[in-house]
C-alpha cells in the first residue's frame, strides 16, 4: 500500500497538515506500579507508553478510510506514533511493508561523516525501508538529500533507546527542559521523566551495499 498526495508519494511516518500535539497541560507528575514518580498523563492509557515503559507525545493522526495518513504532508516532520510503529515492527517507513529481506532488514543512513566501517555501531531513528522504497525514502528525507544515502543492509539492529523531550518536577510543577536529538538508552533513569517521539535501534552487524546494486522488490 502507499499514499498518494497531488501524485506524490508520501512515506507513511510524515507528518500531516492538521495533526497536533496534544496540550502541555495533558502532563502531570505521577507514579509507576513501586511507587517512583515520573512523568505521566492524567488521562494516561496503556498506549501513551512503549514496550519499555517510556511515555510518548500525543499527536493526533489523521487517518483516511484506507487506514493510511491524509492531508499536505509537513516533509521535514515525522509523526511519533508512526515512527514508533515501523521501527518497533520492522517496517518500511514509506509503504509499511515488512522491511525483512532474507539478507537483513535495510536501513538508510546519511552519507556526511562517511559509510561506517564494518564491525562500527549505528544508532539510528530512520526506520527501515522495504527494497521497493529504498530509492524513493532517500529522495524524500530531506537531510539524506541533502547529504546522500548510504544503505546499511543490518543483521542484527536491536532497540537501544528513544529521543524526545526531558522534563522535570519542582514545587511549581511539570516544566519541560532544553533537549537535542541525542539518543537516550533504555534503562536510564533520565528517562522517568522523558518524553519521546522517535524510537532508535543499534545496528551492530550490517553490511553496506549499493543503492543503485538493490534489486526494485516486488
Amino acid at each position: 500500500m502507499s499514499t498518494i498526495v497531488r501524485a506524490c508519494l508520501v512515506p507513511y511516518i510524515t507528518a500531516r497538515d492538521g495533526e497536533e500535539a496534544d496540550s502541555f497541560l495533558s502532563l502531570r507528575a505521577t507514579f509507576d506500579g513501586a511507587g517512583a514518580p515520573r512523568l505521566g498523563y492524567w488521562d494516561e492509557s496503556a498506549k501513551d507508553r512503549d514496550v519499555r515503559g517510556i511515555l510518548w507525545s500525543r499527536v493526533s493522526q489523521s487517518i483516511g478510510d484506507d487506514g493510511l495518513p491524509t492531508g499536505e504532508p509537513q516533509w521535514k516532520l515525522v509523526h511519533p506514533a508512526r515512527q514508533r510503529e515501523t521501527m518497533l515492527q520492522l517496517r518500511c517507513q514509506v509503504c509499511v511493508d515488512s522491511a525483512r529481506t532474507p539478507d537483513g532488514v535495510l536501513f538508510l543512513e546519511s552519507k556526511k561523516d562517511g559509510a561506517p566501517e564494518l564491525g562500527a555501531t549505528v544508532r539510528t531513528a530512520q526506520p527501515p525501508v522495504c527494497l521497493r522504497h529504498a530509492r524513493v525514502a532517500a529522495k524524500r528525507c530531506p537531510y539524506l538529500a541533502a547529504h546522500g544515502a548510504v544503505a546499511l543492509l543490518a543483521q542484527s539492529a536491536p532497540l537501544y533507546g528513544v529521543i524526545g523531550t526531558p522534563h522535570m518536577y519542582s514545587g511549581s510543577g511539570i516544566q519541560v527542559l532544553a533537549g537535542d536529538d541525542v539518543p537516550v538508552p533504555y534503562g536510564d533513569p533520565f528517562l522517568r521523566w522523558f518524553l519521546a517521539s522517535q524510537l532508535v535501534r543499534t545496528l551492530r552487524a550490517f553490511t553496506v551495499v549499493d543503492l543503485d546494486d538493490l534489486p526494485d522488490g516486488p
